[in-house]
C-alpha cells in the first residue's frame, strides 16, 4: 500500500456575465450552482401569473431553470455546465 498523499485537485475558477454582470465560478459545475453560489435563486417567471420560479428538480425535469444561455433561450441550467466567458440571462429582471 501506497503511503503517497495525494495534493487536492484545486478547480479552475472562470468568468461567467449573469443579467449583464461578470462573476466567478467553478469550470464544470452546473449552471444552476453558479447561478446559486452568485445570490440568484429566481431563474424565470411564471408564463400565467407571473410569479417567480427557480431549480426544483435539479435533472432537467420540470423545466423551472430555463434560463438563455449564450442567446440560446430555454436552456435548462440544471443540465448545462459552465464554460469561461458563458453569458447567462434570466428572466426575471425588469
Amino acid at each position: 500500500m501506497s503511503t503517497a498523499k495525494r495534493t487536492p485537485r484545486i478547480p479552475e475558477t472562470v468568468t461567467v456575465t449573469i443579467d449583464g454582470t461578470r462573476t466567478q465560478a467553478w469550470a464544470g459545475q452546473s449552471v444552476t450552482a453558479a447561478l446559486v453560489a452568485a445570490g440568484v435563486w429566481a431563474l424565470r417567471r411564471n408564463p400565467v401569473d407571473g410569479r417567480l420560479r427557480g431549480p426544483f428538480c435539479g435533472m432537467g425535469v420540470c423545466l423551472e431553470c430555463e434560463v438563455t444561455i449564450d442567446g440560446r433561450p430555454g436552456s435548462r441550467s440544471c443540465t448545462a455546465h459552465v464554460t469561461d466567458g458563458m453569458d447567462i440571462r434570466t428572466a426575471t429582471h425588469g
